[in-house]
This record gives C-alpha cells, sequence and structure tokens, in this order.
C-alpha cells in the first residue's frame, strides 16, 4: 500500500470520517485490482 495512501486512511481513522475511509478502501480495492500495473501484486 502507499505512503500516501496509509497516511490518509489514518487521518481519516482517526477522525473518524466514514465517507472518506470508504472512499480511500475503494480507491485501493481500485488499485490493487486494476490490469497491467507493476504494483498490482505488490501488498
Amino acid at each position: 500500500m502507499p505512503q500516501w495512501l496509509c497516511n490518509q486512511l489514518t487521518r481519516a481513522f482517526r477522525k473518524k470520517d466514514r465517507r472518506q475511509i470508504k472512499l480511500l478502501n475503494e480507491c485501493w480495492y481500485f488499485y490493487r485490482n486494476s490490469p497491467g500495473e507493476e504494483n498490482s501484486n505488490a501488498r
């Protein structure tokens, strides 16, 4: 997981911002499952 995403997730959890948590979660799954990316297998 990229550091920028970890930082934003941590911030969202601290603020208890459910909307932001859901959005970042969707971004992470899209990022992981995007075809042709070198980072698709990195976790």
